[in-house]
């Protein structure tokens, strides 16, 4: 049975290392051992922001998925929240078997209980199957969204 917790600093390599494993983590991500210093800063500064959600899935003691989800309080749609889910991942070894649908379910739940009212997330075109997946579970890719790398 999946339970899911807030992460710790001590399963950032086990989710660094999730992050890395697949074509286009491999690109981006540093999987080192010891994994360097931004990984901690970003974990902080995530792990004290009431606003920032860092969750693991886990199989008893292993880690076998992990997502952030920030809820962001907009002026639009009349001061709504919104929830944003980033960095979906499940270890290698489990894919396939629902644990990236229980992690999403997972967070459209939390944030309901947040009282958002929209719930959003961007995958890379490069992961056609990852957006059937999303829509499978309901998400409509409506707005066309852009990005700058700094």
């Amino acid at each position: 049975m999946i339970k899911f917790r807030m992460a710790t600093a001590k399963d950032l390599n086990e989710i660094v290392q999730m992050l890395a494993d697949d074509e286009l983590g491999r690109t981006r991500e540093r999987y080192e051992n010891p994994l360097p210093e931004s990984y901690l800063k970003a974990f902080e500064s995530i792990d004290s922001d009431l606003n920032n959600e860092l969750i693991v899935a886990c199989l008893g003691e292993e880690i076998v998925g992990v997502q952030q989800i920030t809820f962001t309080p907009y002026i639009t749609h009349q001061g709504g929240w919104r929830a944003t889910i980033e960095g979906v991942r499940t270890a290698s070894t489990e894919r396939g078997k629902g644990i990236g649908t229980q992690l999403i379910l997972w967070a459209i739940e939390r944030a309901k209980e947040r009282g958002c009212h929209i719930i959003q997330l961007t995958t890379d075109k490069k992961r056609e199957e990852a957006l059937h997946f999303y829509e499978r579970l309901g998400f409509k890719a409506t707005h066309e969204g852009l990005k700058m790398k700094l």
